[in-house]
């Protein structure tokens, strides 16, 4: 790559200065000489090609619009625009009014510089297919008082507290310095708070005590609609006070984007129906909660750019406000042991999905055979004379099962799915193609075999683990009884930089996504009947959040 320099920026900057301070023209012509004539004065500064400008040199070399998003980068960088390219003046000042809408997001000066060309660079054509071609058919956009969006997107004074934690969470750019200290230090628990409705348990965290300052909003920080169901649904079980709730307290939890480590969660096999469904009901409102944040932040900015393109308007549309993306579009991964159980949390996520985005849940009757046990009620009737040589072996060997056996295998016990889930305007769509998926639940197993399958076949790959923002391991005590190593191989693998373009407007793609640290902003859920040598492990070297750690 050629190198890049800063000096015509600076050169103007200089320039810009002294003609603030000149009487007459020919002063600032004197200075603009000088200027000129700076080689010899000015520094020439070498700047280090980033990860962000190997990728999309890697890309420029398959796609024709995203080779032209990076001569118009790198001319930028230089401090020359598209007009002075063509000979032409440059632009005009930005009016106080567009200064305002201009406000960049959290970050660093050279974070935001990498950034400044990403409101041009909207081509039609190869660049954010899949994310951004969903037309009548996506969630549909909030408005900005709805989900507390001040200008560009951003949380606005009054109503951040609704959209803070998603907001912050990701919103915030580390440095390479907080990123080193995150990978040496050793955290310490240093706060507990006594768990409710769990007597001899308690939640420790690391950092402050973000539970004592809880706000008490109506809706908690999940989305209106979200809460309003979830609300309806509380109160239609039984229940009379949700904020003293074990739903409530665990979504704190969880809303939080910390890591969480519940060992002590009384499985639905022995006897812990009750208590199972509500941590399942909770990180799963969770996961729409960030899903439903994520595509209205998207659909948001879409409207924006394509608002706005072609004026004069479109140039202010940049900043880490528009930076709304991973490198794909899955952001939820969920990893069960079995299909019985799959089919519990499927059936609770489409149950406290909000009416109005279940019109129409597609293969659901699919969905059911698959991973019910009406195939394997009619398998057993077609193989009637091999019952009759085994029935009573096999009946007493069931009996002297223990119960709890009989209730975690009494479903579809198979250990090998995989199943994509997209959200939008009015339908849920099941067996949904993972690319364009909003959710994968899945069990190691699956996903295990997959990273096999693509180190063998080049032509496969499994980069739609690259942009997961939250992970869930539920039952894991049961995963450690099947191969505990696969479950870690399949973490290992998310997160990392993938290996083809997939459709994605790379302009928009998150500045700690191409830095490669977005494994320290994955919130990782891990959820087990008992404490276990290998899941503390497991915790404590791939759970890497840069908020912090909590567990019971």
């Amino acid at each position: 790559m050629s190198s890049k320099f800063d000096r015509n920026k600076r050169l103007r900057k200089i320039q810009e200065e002294n003609g603030a301070h000149s009487s007459s023209p020919s002063s600032s012509e004197e200075a603009s000489g000088e200027e000129s004539s700076g080689d010899a004065v000015e520094e020439i500064i070498y700047k280090e090609p980033s990860v962000y400008d190997n990728l999309l040199m890697k890309l420029g070399s398959s796609s024709e619009s995203v080779a032209d998003a990076f001569k118009i980068r790198q001319r930028q960088e230089e401090g020359r625009s598209d007009s002075e390219e063509e000979g032409v003046g440059g632009p005009e000042p930005l009016s106080e009014s567009e200064q305002e809408d201009d406000i960049s997001g959290e970050g660093t000066d050279s974070e935001s510089r990498n950034c400044t060309t990403e409101g041009t660079l909207q081509q039609p054509g190869s660049i954010g297919i899949r994310e951004q071609n969903e037309d009548a058919d996506s969630v549909a956009s909030d408005t900005d008082e709805e989900h507390g969006l001040g200008l560009n997107g951003q949380p606005s004074s009054e109503a951040s507290a609704h959209a803070s934690s998603f907001h912050e969470h990701f919103g915030y750019n580390l440095s390479k310095e907080e990123v080193d200290d995150l990978s040496k230090k050793k955290l310490k628990y240093e706060w507990e708070v006594p768990a409710v409705d769990m007597s001899n348990c308690k939640w420790v965290g690391t950092g402050e005590c973000f539970l004592k300052d809880d706000n008490l909003y109506s809706d908690y920080g999940l989305k209106p609609k979200l809460y309003k169901h979830w609300l309806d649904i509380y109160n239609k079980s039984g229940g009379n006070d949700f904020h003293s709730s074990k739903q409530r307290s665990f979504f704190s939890l969880c809303n939080s984007y910390r890591d969480i480590l519940h060992s002590n969660k009384k499985p639905f096999y022995l006897k812990g129906q009750e208590e199972d469904s509500n941590i399942m009901e909770t990180y799963l409102m969770h996961s729409l909660n960030h899903i439903f944040r994520t595509r209205d932040l998207v659909t948001k900015n879409d409207t924006k750019v394509a608002k706005n393109k072609g004026s004069a308007k479109e140039g202010i549309l940049i900043g880490d406000a528009f930076l709304d993306r991973g490198f794909t579009r899955p952001k939820v991964l969920i990893l069960l042991p079995l299909k019985s159980i799959a089919l519990n949390v499927v059936k609770r996520l489409i149950r406290l999905t909000p009416d109005a985005h279940k019109v129409n849940v597609e293969h659901i009757d699919r969905f059911c055979d698959e991973f019910g046990t009406k195939k394997e009620e009619e398998d057993k009737d077609d193989d009637d004379a091999s019952q009759n040589i085994r029935g009573t072996r096999k009946s007493n060997s069931q009996k002297s099962k223990p119960s709890d056996y009989q209730i975690l295998f009494g479903g579809n016990n198979d250990d090998n799915f995989s199943i994509g889930i997209k959200f939008t305007r009015k339908s849920i769509k099941l067996y949904n193609d993972f690319y364009t998926s909003d959710m994968i639940v899945a069990s190691p197993i699956n996903l295990h075999q997959k990273m096999t399958k693509a180190e063998e076949n080049k032509e496969q790959d499994v980069d739609y683990l690259s942009s997961i923002e939250v992970l869930i391991i539920d039952h894991a005590d049961i995963i450690l009884m099947q191969n505990w190593s696969w479950l870690i191989e399949v973490v290992e693998q998310l997160n990392r930089i993938p290996s083809k373009q997939h459709g994605t407007d790379v302009m928009r793609i998150r500045q700690w996504y191409l830095d490669g640290y977005s494994r320290f902003y994955r919130q990782t859920v891990l959820l087990s009947y008992h404490p276990n040598p290998e899941i503390n492990a497991f915790f404590n070297h791939h759970c890497a959040n840069y908020q912090g750690k909590v567990r019971s």
